[in-house]
This record gives structure tokens, C-alpha cells and sequence, in this order.
């Protein structure tokens, strides 16, 4: 293949609001990037539909839209943007070695990392026929749209029972799905949800489908995995809280992660372990993973990383 050895001062793994960000700044900063979209090109707005929430969309926008935005201005000041994935890296010595697409070879002076990471679902079919019409995976992000209404989450973790208190405040009813007799997530987050009136808590009970007219939601079939005892519980959304998989596979024994897979950055930076490598967004954002947070780290690894090249290029004498 052509151009086996690329060398790139500035190589972008990623295409969410973290890696647009990040190839915006650092083309305007002359880096020339270049950036490899991965298999979703755009990353999970791709997947959604309405976005209100990202400022400067005052009538809100379309997921796939906007992410088509944040590409042409990335293009715009001279991002080479391709589409394929990484397949390994090797980060053991400097320039960093990236492998592409299992066959080309590129070393890059800096590697920002915006893998994002990708939501966990049931599995079930009904869940993707009505993904964005009625079944979420984000509470913070499509709750509003249910203001008022009944809707259902499954999950028993921290994260679930704060999209559930979060849910509450918007909607009728919340029916939070846990499958066991008790909840994983801590006390406070509990007793969080037991004194909220609103939300109905069903112990030992598995989501089997999600119901619906075929347009939209209109209910969720569960069964209680103890009594056997199927019921349909009427609502007009469903959320799936059962936790999030960041994409860092490829980063394993080389940079720095948590037990579940994010990437570690040094406090107040995108720096990880490894010199010259920066990750920005979901990849290492557990706790907000918004699209808006994604595209600020996306500036900051850019900065980072443009810092880290001028001060290589002109050190500072001891």
C-alpha cells in the first residue's frame, strides 16, 4: 500500500465531538492532523436524534447533522479526515507507532485519543427498532422529551439510580427495572431513590421486550425472574442504564486505564502515562459524557498537545 511509513505530527483516533474539537484546534494551530474516523464515523450522536442541549443550536439539531457540521469545519482549516480504524498501536517508543486498517503503518509525533465509548444494551430487537423513539440510553440527554409522561429504566447500579432521581423530576412515573432483589449502587444513591415518590422500584424483574405501535414506545413487557409472572407496564420511554464500555481495547498494557476500561489523564489535562499521547471525551470521561464536555477536552488535548510539540522544539534551558 502507498505511503507505508507516514510520519504525521499530529495523528487523531476518533470522529465524535472530542476528535472534531481537537482536529479543529490543532489544524488552526498548524499541526496538520489527520484523523481516522473509526467503524462510526461521527461516533453515538450518530445514533441519536434530537440534540437540544449543545449550545448554539437554539432550535436544537439532528445527531448525524450536527456531527456533519463539526466535520466540514474541521475540514475546513485543512483536517484530513479518512475513515478506517486503528488496529494496534505501540506507544513504547517515540514517534509512536499506529497501525491502520491491519496494513498501513503511520508514526505520529503526538496521538490524541477519542474513542469515545459505547453504550451497553439489553440485546433485545425491539430495543434497536425504536432506538431514538422512545428508547434511550441517555437520561440527561432525552428525558426532557418525556416531560410529564411515564417511562421505565432498566438498570441497579449508581448510574441508573441517578438517571432514575434525575427522570423523576421530568416525568409522571419513573418504573426502575432492577433484575436482582437489590440494588449495586451505594446507599446514598438508594435512599436517593426510595424518598422519591414517584419512582417505582420492581425487584427480580427482566425487561423481555419493549413494546410499541410501530412508531413510537408504548410499553414494556417484564417478567419477574422469581414468580415467573409476566406484566406489561404502560410507558412512552425507556432507558437503558446498565452502564457504558469505553472503546480503549487497543490502549491495554500500554496506557493507564480504571478497572473498567477508561483511560487515567493526569488531573486538569488530557496527559496520559505515556509522553505525547492525549485522550479526551468519553474514552476517559465515566462520569459526564456529554457531547459539550467531550468537545471542551477535545480543545484541551489539541492545546495539550500543540504545547507538548512547541516545548520539544524549543526547551527550555535548564
Amino acid at each position: 500500500m502507498s505511503q507505508e511509513n507516514e510520519h504525521v505530527q499530529c495523528l487523531i483516533i476518533g470522529s465524535g465531538p472530542a476528535g472534531y474539537t481537537a482536529a479543529i484546534y490543532a489544524a488552526r494551530a498548524d499541526l496538520k492532523p489527520i484523523m481516522y474516523t473509526g467503524m462510526q464515523a461521527g461516533g453515538q450522536l450518530t445514533q441519536t436524534t434530537d440534540v437540544e442541549n449543545f449550545p448554539g443550536y437554539p432550535q436544537g439539531i439532528m445527531g448525524p447533522e450536527m456531527m456533519e457540521d463539526f466535520r466540514k469545519q474541521a475540514e475546513r482549516f485543512g483536517t484530513d479526515i479518512r475513515f478506517g480504524y486503528v488496529s494496534s498501536v505501540d506507544f513504547s517508543s517515540a514517534p509512536h507507532k499506529i497501525v491502520v486498517d491491519e496494513i498501513k503503518t503511520i508514526t505520529a509525533d503526538t496521538v490524541i485519543i477519542a474513542t469515545g465509548a459505547t453504550a451497553k444494551w439489553l440485546g433485545l430487537p425491539s430495543e434497536q427498532q425504536y432506538n431514538g423513539f422512545g428508547v434511550s440510553a441517555c437520561a440527561v440527554c432525552d428525558g426532557f422529551f418525556f416531560k410529564g409522561q411515564d417511562v421505565a429504566i432498566v438498570g441497579a447500579g449508581d448510574t441508573a439510580a441517578e438517571e432514575a432521581t434525575y427522570l423523576a423530576k421530568l416525568c409522571k412515573t419513573v418504573h426502575l427495572l432492577v433484575r436482582r432483589d437489590e440494588f449495586r449502587a451505594s446507599k446514598a444513591m438508594v435512599s436517593r431513590v426510595l424518598a422519591t415518590p414517584n419512582i417505582i422500584v420492581h425487584y427480580n424483574t427482566e425487561t423481555q421486550e419493549i413494546l410499541g405501535n410501530g412508531k413510537n414506545v408504548t410499553a414494556v413487557k417484564v417478567v419477574n425472574n422469581k414468580t415467573n409472572e409476566e406484566t406489561d407496564i404502560a410507558v412512552e420511554g425507556f432507558f437503558v442504564a446498565i452502564g457504558h464500555k469505553p472503546n480503549t481495547d487497543i490502549f491495554k498494557g500500554q496506557l493507564d486505564m480504571d478497572e473498567t476500561g477508561y483511560l487515567l489523564t493526569k488531573p486538569g489535562s488530557t496527559l496520559t502515562n505515556i509522553e505525547g499521547v492525549f485522550a479526551c471525551g468519553d474514552v476517559q470521561d465515566m462520569y459526564y459524557r456529554q457531547a459539550v464536555t467531550a468537545a471542551g477536552s477535545g480543545c484541551m488535548a489539541a492545546l495539550d498537545a500543540e504545547r507538548y510539540l512547541a516545548a520539544k522544539e524549543h526547551p527550555v534551558e535548564a
